[in-house]
């Protein structure tokens, strides 16, 4: 298999699908701005996903374990949770803004810009995870009330969100390095900083939950010990590599010479994109009371599916990612119709390769949910959830490309637009209507998902075919 033919005079350069695979664990130097567009999403794509499948390891990993431990110590990682995909949404809303401004300057061929946006992203990230952090601390027993929290579950619950919300640089700034390197095609490095984080979480996690050597045993508390040191070590060697000479970025001392017009124009930016990532993923906090009042079993059981599911869909925002990186530096070289190819193929491709996970999440979802509890009630929850939700993978796989196209493109207010109808006026009346009114209990949330991410991806596609988004200017 060859990437070559639309390029046969670059007869120089190895463009065999091995040679091409290489190259895009290692780190690619090419210009994603010319040549096949294919081969550019491959390149870009192949250490996204595999970075993103790092992400979706995150999500999977600390559940595997937590559930050993019962009912209970899922709900408090499910609560938390609630709380942390807020934060999530923060982390990628100024992730927006940081692949798409250094991603327009990368294409424009201005470096120094690039490193310029990186610096001033950073400052952002700063002041707001000091924010956070003060909030998170000091009133975690409070918001666990307001999700639902049983009293029992209080005093421990309150210990481990605080240590994860507490935590919530080591989140902010694995997402928003990540962003500036994936911005500016050098998408290796941010895969390289997921490995390494998440091979820490994967041997520290169980070694603090379950008090293995010398480690204490902690519990459900050793799971947000675990995963907040791995992502801290994985945000130490991505500055590392940002701050040093030779990458396709680097961030010098002229890049810190603070700018307050280019500040407010990623702040503005970027509170678009939280705005957006907050609807959406607040849509998810406030479906838990739905659940909550089901019981810690339901709630356990959708915990795990959600987990599930999430790791299945997280590669696929590698993929929806080389395209917003594709978009970004393609409209940065002034090349749209580019931009829109690229988009499209990879849409495509993704709802195809999704459309079949989805047919064996349908057949195999009791025994992947065994794999995580052998609990009959959680079991039952976590197995319907998985099978409603995964009716719809094809749908997510494409409605993700098309979403982050349109941020990619420095269009932020589409997708915001989009994410405020489906999930806020259509998805949760819907499930508390399912779930309530008409008894289908758990499996009306559950069907309120599948049919709002569905609806999601048909209006995300009749709006990027009208191609205003190449218009915007980051």
């Amino acid at each position: 298999m060859s990437f070559d033919s639309e390029t046969p005079s670059a007869v120089a350069v190895d463009n065999s699908f091995w040679a091409v695979l290489r190259e895009a664990v290692r780190g690619s130097s090419r210009d994603f701005t010319t040549g096949p567009i294919g081969l550019g999403i491959f390149l870009l794509a192949v250490p996204m996903i595999l970075e993103m499948s790092m992400e979706s390891l995150f999500a999977v990993v600390d559940i595997f374990f937590v559930a050993k431990l019962g009912a209970d110590a899922v709900a408090i990682v499910g609560l938390t949770e609630s709380v942390m995909a807020l934060i999530y949404a923060v982390a990628f809303g100024f992730a927006i803004s940081a692949t798409a401004t250094v991603a327009r300057r990368t294409g424009e061929k201005d470096a120094a810009g690039a490193a310029k946006s990186a610096a001033h992203v950073i400052y952002c990230g700063v002041i707001v995870s000091l924010v956070i952090s003060a909030i998170g601390i000091i009133f975690a027993p409070q918001i666990l009330t307001l999700l639902g929290a049983k009293p029992h579950i209080l005093a421990e619950g309150s210990q481990f969100m605080r240590i994860m919300v507490g935590g919530n640089a080591a989140v902010l700034f694995i997402f928003l390095l990540n962003a500036i390197f994936r911005g500016a095609g050098d998408a290796a490095i941010a895969m390289r900083v997921l490995i390494l984080a998440n091979g820490l979480n994967m041997i520290l996690s169980p070694c603090f939950i379950f008090g293995v050597a010398f480690f204490p045993e902690l519990g459900v508390i050793g799971a947000a010990v675990g995963t907040t040191i791995g992502r801290s070590v994985g945000v130490l060697y991505a500055a590392w590599c940002l701050f040093r000479f030779g990458g396709r970025i680097h961030v010098d001392r002229e890049s810190w010479r603070f700018d307050p017009t280019l500040l407010w124009k990623l702040i503005k930016l970027s509170s678009t994109g939280v705005f957006q990532l907050l609807v959406a993923t607040a849509s998810w906090t406030a479906l838990m009371p739905i659940m909550a009042g089901f019981g810690e079993v339901a709630i356990a059981g959708y915990v795990i599916a959600l987990r599930v599911v999430m790791f299945a869909l997280l590669p696929a925002l590698g993929l929806s990612n080389a395209a917003a990186t594709m978009v970004g530096q393609n409209l940065g070289a002034g090349k749209p119709d580019r931009a829109e190819a690229a988009v499209w193929k990879a849409a495509w491709f993704n709802a195809a390769f999704y459309f079949a996970i989805g047919l064996i999440f349908l057949i195999f979802s009791h025994p992947i949910i065994g794999i995580f509890t052998q609990e009959p009630e959680v079991l039952r929850y976590g197995t319907s959830a998985l099978h409603i939700i995964a009716c719809g993978f094809a749908f997510y796989g494409l409605g993700m490309v098309l979403e982050t196209a349109f941020n990619g493109a420095g269009d932020t207010w589409t997708p915001t637009y989009l994410n405020l109808l489906v999930f806020w006026i259509f998805e949760i009346p819907l499930a508390y209507a399912l779930a309530y009114r008409f008894n289908f209990g758990p499996d009306g949330v559950f069907w309120a998902i599948t049919l709002a991410f569905s609806l999601l991806a048909v209006a995300s596609g009749l709006l990027f075919r009208r191609g205003k988004w190449k218009l915007k200017t980051v």
